[in-house]
């Protein structure tokens, strides 16, 4: 796995060396024999500098001549690869436009002719480039190698657990404690006013882990909450979007808003409009989380902030200087009991010969939980011996011992580096193209991680699912932090932590690796020869994008505005392009991207354009098309010509007709189904032999004629994917409580079923319970809907053998009906939902021994019914020994402020009984259709934060 195509150790050389064969095939006119053995005889010499590379990679310190010959072969290897690509390209006609009739082919041949004379004359410039490099090679001669041959392993099992207690339980118990003294009783420490408590102690203490401990445990006795990360530099406008988001997020839940369309609604506004309309919303509340903009009011409002610098923590409590908490590193009990579980799971499974060793590691790590963590997961993933501990113990230095510092935990931090493999250095150093605090979807990354050519298949596993054990590996060592892990105890997304952000963003630099501009008013990288651009877009720009040389830049991020940025054409050599939140976008900014013929990747992610170029179709290394919050509603025609397209992801844009030309298809997400579409185009999908992902919006109408002919091919397509390799199907509906997919009753599966995932829209619900459901043997999410739920569909979904998180969204239920979740089902599931439109009071029962594995309960209840919850209800949930999260919404329609107090304190008395483990959480929903009263003062609205959103939950998958 090592030897990527790319690489930060070895630039392309991989990629080169592959590509040497096709070019000698091409030079097949004699004229050009001589420069046919120029290349062949390039091919070892690039071979042996290939091989060096690798094994200077592993060396700490390397020479400085040393070091320059390194990365001038690197830039050699990026010069090559353009100068094959062109001629190849040349060669081939460039597109498909040429080649028709005597004119065009006279022109072609003239063209080719002198393309040929041209890149004979640059293979031999190359290759006495190549021959230099090797003859200062053997005038240098040095040697040694560090050898590294760690292997991809599966996400650690152990994962969750250490997460939840290293991050708890491991020393922050008391700190924790004390802070919420400090935060919830007053007296000596604060007053009934708005007060700020201000966390102050080193990078890597574990600062924002305690503070999100505190948030969690006491933000539910404030009225409403936020809690936002904030980086060196701030983006205030978006901190204020993102507060008023997590403070409004659950009152307009029921206007069917997600939470990419408040933040929509919210990025219209601006600063000063963003502050008033905090302090309107805060004002007569009491609040949990930053200063800036919140009223003064005597409601124990309370801000929680941490920081490295001791100044800005006192500036921020003034006049309460003692509101200063300063975090203390774990003391050597503590250190311990950290380090012996992330590498044994429990202390006492340390072997003797060991302990000694470790005494002298963790002295060095100064009780810092980063540093720790950090170590443990680099010894975790070797051979636990004396030998090899000894070595990363004396590695660490001693400096450490004596000023615990930022600099110093760097020093444990590049040791972890250091030691990664070179395909996992590549993969975490391409981290720094994202901000800093930057939450990292999995399935994102993992896609540019393939595109930019670091990901190698073996053969045995797709490219994917090798990427994926990239990034499994990456959190196993602690060099990523897991944002939230899914059902199925997949992580899908990430972030890194700032102190590693520090380190991994000084690498590239270094390795010509990543240029970035606008970060943090500075530019870091080389600016001669840009092999990946990252543009930030500020108030302040730092430079004249037009003075930059982008002709060999392979891959280009940018956010916000792009108005300095030259035309894309003008970056030839692009491989991957992604722009992100640009709302001044347009349509001709895209012109002449068919030029691009190297693209492989192209993102537009909340920009404003509405309409992809017909030319797009010539893009024949495109792989992956992103077009997620965008205006697009209709492909170009010519899109289907794309035959190596693996990825078509977007919000709602319609069916291409001929889309069963694109044969390499794996994911198709999410295409619109109306009548104008021919239903030739529905039977097409079934040629899509590699679909794995496939999301439909089915609006074709009752009414229409041709109705039946597309249900019929589209359910033909559906079932024949389902015997092949389909394994997600999401089917949403445009029309209200229409009878569109009643065809989706019909017994159109075929067993064994390869389906892991089916989903369908709140607006369409199923009469009555589909006999398919029952074969769907591998399913492990079920998102159903259905008019009314009884016993028996209960019992169905409880015999699928590999069900992990079911959402059930019904109309109601048989009156005076009881369902009773039996212990027989639901072996393994781990995550429920349950939702009635019109319930009173939850008919559930649990069984004992029901749902054993489950671990997050959700379900509503009416603020209206005056009766008290069901108590035999309640008693049934304690008999579930594995639940940690239980959400209880409460429906506020019609009703008045007082009954849904009333309704949240009768929820509380039932559930005091509840085991102290589990995470209670009571929300209220819909409260915009609540009736006011004038003695009304309003109602708590918390964050819907102990359960994800169903449709958060659509998106893990």
């Amino acid at each position: 796995m090592e030897h990527t195509m790319v690489s930060v150790a070895t630039g392309v050389l991989s990629s080169v060396l592959g590509k040497l064969p096709a070019l000698v095939e091409r030079q097949y006119n004699n004229s050009f024999k001589g420069v046919n053995e120029e290349i062949l005889t390039m091919k070892p010499e690039l071979q042996s500098m290939n091989a060096l590379l690798l094994k200077l990679a592993d060396m700490d310190d390397l020479d400085i001549q040393v070091k320059e010959w390194r990365n001038q072969i690197r830039e050699l290897s990026y010069d090559i690869e353009v100068c094959i690509d062109d001629f190849i390209h040349r060669m081939d006609g460039g597109s498909s436009r040429v080649n028709k009739g005597f004119f065009q082919k006279s022109i072609h041949k003239l063209r080719t002719l002198g393309a040929r004379n041209e890149i004979a004359d640059q293979i031999l410039k190359l290759k006495a480039r190549v021959d230099d490099a090797s003859e200062r090679q053997k005038r240098y001669n040095f040697n040694g190698t560090i050898s590294s041959s760690i292997d991809v392993v599966p996400l650690d099992p152990r994962l969750p657990a250490l997460f939840a207690e290293a991050d708890a339980l491991v020393g922050i118990d008391e700190p924790a404690e004390e802070l919420i003294n400090w935060l919830t009783k007053g007296g000596e420490k604060l007053e009934s006013r708005l007060s700020v408590v201000s966390v102050v102690g080193l990078g890597g203490l574990g600062k924002t882990t305690l503070a999100r401990q505190v948030y969690n445990k006491i933000g539910g006795q404030f009225d409403c909450q936020a809690f936002v990360s904030i980086s060196q530099k701030p983006d205030m406008r978006k901190i204020f979007q993102k507060m008023l988001n997590d403070i409004t997020r659950i009152e307009h839940a029921s206007l069917a808003w997600d939470e990419e369309q408040l933040m929509g609604r919210l990025r219209a506004l601006d600063e000063e409009q963003l502050i008033n309309k905090l302090r309107e919303t805060l004002t007569g509340r009491s609040m949990e989380n930053n200063q800036t903009a919140f009223p003064e009011s005597n409601c124990c409002s309370r801000i929680l902030i941490t920081t490295r610098i001791i100044s800005v923590a006192k500036s921020c409590c003034y006049p309460d200087l003692n509101n200063v908490y300063e975090l203390k590193p774990l003391s050597n009990s503590d250190a311990n009991k950290l380090f012996m579980k992330r590498i044994f799971g429990s202390e006492d499974q340390c072997p003797s010969q060991l302990k000694l060793v470790s005494n002298g590691i963790l002295r060095k790590c100064g009780g810092l939980p980063l540093a720790i963590i950090s170590i443990a997961s680099l010894l975790a993933n070797n051979p636990c011996t004396k030998e090899l501990w000894e070595r990363y113990r004396n590695s660490i230095g001693s400096q450490f011992e004596k000023d615990p510092s930022v600099n110093d935990m760097q020093r444990i931090l590049s040791l972890s580096y250091n030691d990664l493999p070179h395909y996992l250095k590549t993969c975490l150093l391409y981290l720094s193209i994202y901000p800093e605090d930057f939450v990292i979807r999995r399935t994102q990354l993992v896609l540019r991680w393939i595109a930019e050519g670091f990901i190698t298949a073996n053969g045995r596993q797709n490219l994917e699912e090798i990427a994926e054990y990239y990034f499994n590996e990456l959190i196993n060592r602690s060099m990523i932090i897991p944002v939230s892990i899914q059902y199925d105890g997949r992580v899908d997304a990430c972030r890194v932590h700032d102190v590693i952000f520090d380190l991994i963003i000084s690498k590239p630099a270094e390795e010509n690796f990543i240029t970035v501009f606008g970060y943090q008013n500075h530019a870091f990288g080389p600016q001669d020869k840009i092999r990946r651009l990252v543009h930030y877009h500020g108030q302040e720009e730092i430079m004249v994008m037009s003075d930059m040389n982008v002709l060999n830049v392979r891959s280009l991020t940018t956010y916000g505005s792009t108005e300095n940025v030259l035309p894309i054409s003008d970056f030839q050599a692009l491989r991957t392009i992604s722009i992100e939140c640009n709302d001044q976008l347009e349509n001709h900014h895209l012109n002449g991207i068919q030029k691009l013929f190297r693209l492989k990747y192209l993102r537009l992610n909340r920009v404003s354009i509405s309409k992809l170029p017909e030319q797009i179709g010539e893009l024949q290394q495109l792989e992956t098309i992103d077009l997620t919050q965008t205006m697009i509603k209709e492909l170009p025609k010519s899109i289907v010509k794309l035959k190596r397209l693996l990825f078509l992801l977007a919000d709602e844009v319609s069916l291409p007709a001929g889309v069963g030309n694109m044969k390499a298809l794996q994911k198709l997400y999410h295409m619109k189904v109306d009548n104008s579409i021919s239903s030739n185009t529905l039977h097409e999908l079934q040629r899509l032999t590699e679909l794995r992902y496939l999301g439909i919006i089915w609006c074709v109408n009752d009414m229409y004629a041709g109705g039946k002919t597309h249900i019929d091919n589209f359910v033909s397509s559906i079932s024949t994917l389902c015997k092949l390799k389909l394994q997600y199907l999401h089917v949403q509906c445009c029309t209200e409580n229409g009878s569109s997919l009643d065809f989706l009753l019909n017994s159109w599966f075929t067993a064994p079923n390869p389906l892991r995932y089916f989903g369908m829209s709140s607006n369409y619900y199923f009469p009555r319970f589909p006999e398919w459901m029952a074969m769907l043997s591998s399913v492990t999410f079920l998102n159903i809907n259905i008019s009314h739920v009884g016993e028996e569909a209960f019992q169905i979904l409880g015999k699928l053998p590999s069900l992990l998180a079911l959402r059930i969204w019904t109309k109601g239920v048989a009156p005076n009906e009881k369902l009773i979740i039996r212990n027989r089902g639901f072996l393994y599931l781990k995550q429920f939902v349950f939702y009635s439109c019109n319930i009173e009071m939850n008919p559930l029962v649990f069984e004992a021994g029901a749902m054993q594995n489950l671990e997050r309960f959700r379900f509503n209840l009416k603020a209206r019914e005056t009766r008290n919850p069901c108590r035999q209800f309640f008693l049934s949930i304690q008999q579930m020994s594995s639940l940690k999260h239980l959400l209880v919404l409460i429906d506020c329609r019609d009703a008045k402020a007082h009954e849904v107090e009333a309704k949240e304190a009768a929820i509380r008395e039932a559930t005091n009984h509840l085991r102290s483990h589990i995470n209670i959480a009571i929300n209220t929903n819909w409260t915009w259709k609540m009736v006011k009263d004038d003695d009304d003062v309003g109602i708590k609205c918390k964050e819907e934060d102990s359960m994800k959103h169903p449709r958060e939950w659509e998106k893990d998958v």
